[in-house]
């Protein structure tokens, strides 16, 4: 079974958690920002007798600025999006385009086989493909008594 992987929060955490409660928003939103950037991507898993799936919904998002890798029995899938910059003669009177990046990890069970993980994206959604390897069968032989 795939599990997510829930690595310590940072220190930035209890300090939003204290702003929140203090002012009643988060402390983004001072500078103009809403906390769209902060929500990571909704994620799906389905199992088949031969796969994992996971599906993660990452609008906007092009195929280039999503990074998948594998670390022993961790699956992460990483991404990172930039917006331009605006001109001298602009001045935004709300901001929601702007850099934002996630990253999500997974526990892989033993029974995968994480070199033949693949990866689709399409209309948004990134499918990850993650066979499940063959089981070791035992190797049974006759013995001979000397």
């Amino acid at each position: 079974m795939i599990t997510k992987y829930r690595p310590q929060a940072t220190f930035a955490h209890p300090f939003t958690d204290l702003v929140s409660g203090v002012f009643g928003k988060d402390i983004s939103q001072f500078f103009g920002h809403d906390d769209l950037a902060m929500v990571s991507p909704r994620v799906n898993i389905t199992e088949t007798p031969e796969k994992f799936v996971v599906s993660l919904r990452v609008p906007g998002f092009a195929k280039d600025e999503l990074k998948i890798s594998t670390d022993k029995d961790t699956l992460t899938v990483k991404g990172e999006k930039t917006t331009s910059t605006n001109t001298e003669q602009e001045r935004f009177l709300r901001r929601e385009f702007h850099a934002s990046a996630f990253s999500r990890s997974f526990h892989l069970p033993d029974s995968v086989s994480p070199d033949a993980i693949s990866a689709e994206h399409v209309n948004g959604v990134l499918h990850v493909s993650i066979p499940k390897s063959e089981p070791a069968k035992p190797v049974s032989r006759e013995i001979t008594i000397g």
